[in-house]
């Protein structure tokens, strides 16, 4: 499956990924598995996150795993709302590839 960038539309894996997500449970994952956890479209499939990362980042991905969360239910007074309910994606990295967003000159 070397070819998997090339059978997605360039501007569709430019928005699948929304943001990374930056947590201590996020860098414990990232230390402990070599993993790094995106917030992504919720429509989003394993082999177009894989793709994503893999174009945007220039490294090479070993698995994608999915989270469906539901949104939280918040108090506003006397009003309830919702937050967006989000899809995370948590991505393994193959050997010898490494994602930083510490922002920290290596």
């Amino acid at each position: 499956m070397s070819g998997a960038p090339k059978k997605f539309d360039q501007s569709r894996l430019s928005q699948v990924l929304v943001e990374p997500i930056i947590s201590e449970k996020a860098s414990a994952v990232a230390e402990k598995h070599n993993q790094v956890l995106f917030k992504v479209l919720r429509n989003a499939t394993k082999p177009e996150i894989k793709a994503a990362v893999e174009l945007m980042f220039k490294v090479e991905v070993d698995a994608v795993r999915t989270v469906n969360q539901r949104g939280k239910e918040k108090k506003f007074g006397r009003s309830i709302g919702r937050r967006d309910h989000i899809k995370k994606a948590y991505v393994s990295l193959k050997k010898g590839h490494e994602l930083n967003f510490s922002g920290e000159a290596a």
